[in-house]
Order: structure tokens, then C-alpha cells, then sequence
């Protein structure tokens, strides 16, 4: 089973040791074409697990990706945490300037961490207007620490 990178087997003799997965190795070898396809398929943490272990709950399919699929992880965690503890734990709130604002006073300022493609300036100057405060006047001041 050329297909399973080096750094796999370790994981895979390790998930072993888990009662549902006791003949993984095993049952690799026997079903060795669907494991094939299922290890080389784009999105392996939808696609149908080899027959052997098609039913296993999603809580073992996540260790089965860790495993041998970690590149797939993040999604099925994703997922995972939906179903099991509802839509309301994965998706990010929207940012809401005007609260934020209503926190904020002169000993305690707003700090953004942002990331790539990210600029709160155009809503900061927004909400800045509402409460006429602006960078031409001095009464609204926007430090960039630049990048890194």
C-alpha cells in the first residue's frame, strides 16, 4: 500500500490500539483499491469509507482522517462540532462596530489583530462619524503596527 505516506503508518498502528479500528491494517490490505480511492479523493471526509468501516460514527471518522487524511481534519472538525454541538458553535458572529464602541472610552482603547485582506478602517471611520469624531480633525486617531 504504496499510497499511505510514511508518516501515516505510525498514526495508523496507533489507531489501531482503538477497539473499532483492532484489524485496520488488516482490512487495508484486504480492500486495499478502496482504500486507494478513498485516500485519493479530494474531499475524503464526505466520501464513502471502505466497506469494513462505512459505518463507523463521525467521531471514529475523525480519528481516521487524523490518521492518514490530516489535510482533511479541519473541515470534518468543523462539521463534527455542527451536528454535535449545533451550528451556532461554528459559525463567526458578525463583528459589530457599534457595540464595540460603546465598550471603548479613553483608558480603554480598541486593539484590532487582523489578517490578511482584512481592514476595519472603512467601518471605524463610519462609526467614528456618527459620533463626529474623524482623522481630519484629530479626534479619531488609527495607529498601523504594519505587518508581522
Amino acid at each position: 500500500m504504496k499510497f499511505i505516506p510514511e508518516a501515516s503508518w505510525a498514526c495508523i498502528k496507533e489507531l489501531e490500539k482503538v477497539k473499532i479500528y483492532g484489524n485496520l491494517i488488516s482490512a487495508m490490505e484486504g480492500e486495499a483499491l478502496q482504500w486507494r480511492k478513498w485516500f485519493g479523493e479530494e474531499k475524503a471526509e464526505i466520501a464513502d469509507l471502505p466497506k469494513t468501516f462505512k459505518d463507523v460514527s463521525l467521531f471514529h471518522r475523525l480519528l481516521l482522517l487524523r490518521a492518514m487524511r490530516p489535510d482533511r481534519l479541519s473541515g470534518a472538525l468543523k462539521e463534527f462540532v455542527s451536528i454535535e454541538l449545533g451550528e451556532k458553535y461554528v459559525e463567526q458572529p458578525s463583528f459589530n462596530m457599534a457595540k464595540t464602541y460603546s465598550e471603548m472610552s479613553p483608558k480603554v482603547p480598541v486593539f484590532f489583530v487582523l489578517f490578511p485582506g482584512v481592514d476595519p478602517t472603512p467601518d471605524v471611520e463610519r462609526i467614528g462619524k456618527n459620533y463626529d469624531k474623524s482623522l481630519s480633525d484629530g479626534t479619531l486617531l488609527n495607529i498601523s503596527m504594519g505587518q508581522g
